[in-house]
């Protein structure tokens, strides 16, 4: 243990010895003077050409593609001492699971050492504009998000959620990753990780393109306050929505499954579970319109809802989104069916204490589980709020109704109708174990979607108030 700590030491000592040799005069653009303390001090530790290699035949990470990997301003504050070390356990962590602080240098060495690897070592393989920050929007960041868990990047990497820090901290921290690294740069990366490291246990996934931006996309974010979002729905396309290319599209795609005049009557829904949304029952006007453009464009499984909704965005475009919302909102407005929806569904009208259902049994480990909040005034207060406004990807009042009787407008258009949650003789009988593993994971079979992105504490809370409905 003492050689190999004296092995991490030594390769800083080298560096700082280097430094030393140097006047601190260093001018920004000055480039000579950057070239000779980068080839002389910083390949003490880092490469700065070869071919991908094993971590355990090298020291520090490759640098001959640093002019297009690093953002310049995390690169500054990097050499001068002001971010945490990247490696948690070290970056040689055979060697030491201590991090190594890097050698720090002036203000104007760093700036001047910034600007020779973006002159000198930039990566032809990147390409510039390939991945583009400006149209990463909620939902991909989102998605991106899922994504990074189901393709096992926790295993390996730190990232912040919820204002946790979460994740394996072998390799690099991606915490902050979004002041840290060029995305195209990351992007061409996650394309192939091999073709810049080998034999390190990266892990390719079997990830298609829009899953690696999607994931891109959420790295983006993380660490940049008050990222600003796209919002393709005010995309030049929606401008140019026509309600008559909508009426075209619905009727050569839609219909199929939603009936031609949106009753939810198609001749593919007999044969599916949950039945089509019935359009006509809903007031599109009312609906958010992130969540009606998210459930076209991305589909229903993107949304937590039926995986029997196509994501359209390939099949239609951004202009086609935009003629069938604009067709959407001008069409269906709700009406007397309303008040009456999903009469002799097998689930009862909107509102029946009490509701007869086949929802599925949560696993036996979450119907043990108790709400472990206090059930105060403050709970059910944090509850009310999500309910009614905040919880996403919708709030709960929109099928559940703001008196969380089940008769929210767009409960109208689900067969069967959402939960009544003041009948008390059906909440009675539901452990608070099973609403948990049923707002994490949906109900198949019904229109109830997946809140797997709601926080754990949020979850109770919405069960703490949605309890106190009942009567």
């Amino acid at each position: 243990m003492v050689r190999r700590r004296t092995v991490m030491i030594g390769c800083a000592l080298l560096f700082v010895v280097g430094l030393a040799s140097f006047p601190r005069l260093l001018l920004g653009s000055d480039q000579p003077r950057a070239k000779e303390l980068i080839q002389s001090s910083c390949v003490q530790c880092h490469r700065l050409e070869g071919q991908p290699d094993s971590r355990f035949n090298l020291k520090a990470p490759d640098l001959m593609w640093a002019g297009s990997k690093y953002q310049r301003a995390w690169l500054i504050r990097w050499l001068t001492g002001k971010e945490a070390p990247l490696y948690p356990k070290g970056y040689r962590w055979d060697l030491s699971e201590r991090p190594m602080r890097h050698p720090v240098v002036m203000d104007a060495e760093a700036e001047a050492i910034a600007d020779y690897f973006e002159q000198h070592y930039k990566d032809p393989r990147v390409k510039v504009g390939a991945f583009d920050v400006s149209k990463v929007s909620k939902f991909d960041a989102t998605f991106g998000g899922m994504a990074y868990k189901a393709h096992a990047c926790l295993g390996c990497h730190l990232i912040e959620d919820n204002g946790k820090v979460i994740g394996g901290p072998q390799s690099a921290s991606l915490v902050a990753a979004g002041q840290r690294y060029s995305m195209d740069w990351l992007f061409r990366f996650g394309q192939n990780p091999h073709d810049f490291t080998v034999h390190n246990g990266e892990f390719l996934a079997d990830a298609t393109e829009p899953q690696l931006r999607a994931v891109i996309g959420f790295l983006a974010v993380q660490g940049v306050k008050d990222f600003k979002y796209y919002e393709p729905w005010n995309a030049p396309e929606f401008g140019l929505a026509s309600v008559d290319r909508g009426k075209v599209i619905y009727k050569e795609y839609c219909a199929q499954c939603h009936g031609f005049t949106g009753k939810g009557d198609g001749p593919a829904a007999s044969g599916l579970e949950p039945r089509p949304a019935i359009h006509a029952n809903i007031p599109f006007d009312k609906l958010p319109t992130d969540y009606l453009y998210n459930v076209i464009n991305h589909g229903g499984a993107a949304m937590g809802k039926s995986p029997n909704m196509p994501y359209w965005n390939l099949t239609i475009g951004q202009q086609g989104v935009a003629d069938v919302m604009a067709y959407l909102k001008a069409t269906f407005n709700g009406g007397a069916e309303v008040a009456q929806a999903a009469v002799g569904s097998g689930g009862g009208p909107t509102g029946v204490c009490p509701q007869s259902r086949k929802t599925t049994k949560a696993p036996q480990e979450f119907l043990t589980k108790a709400n472990p909040l206090p059930s105060s005034d403050a709970t059910i207060q944090a509850g009310k709020t999500l309910f009614l406004q905040s919880a996403q990807p919708v709030a709960c009042a929109m099928c559940h109704g703001d008196k969380g009787n089940g008769q929210g407008f767009m409960g109208a258009a689900l067969i069967p109708p959402p939960r009544n949650f003041t009948c008390g003789s059906m909440m009675k009988d539901l452990p608070d174990g099973q609403l948990f593993w049923i707002i994490k994971n949906g109900s198949p079979g019904t229109g109830m979607m997946s809140f797997a992105g709601l926080p754990d504490e949020q979850v109770w809370q919405v069960i703490a108030y949605v309890r106190s409905l009942a009567k």
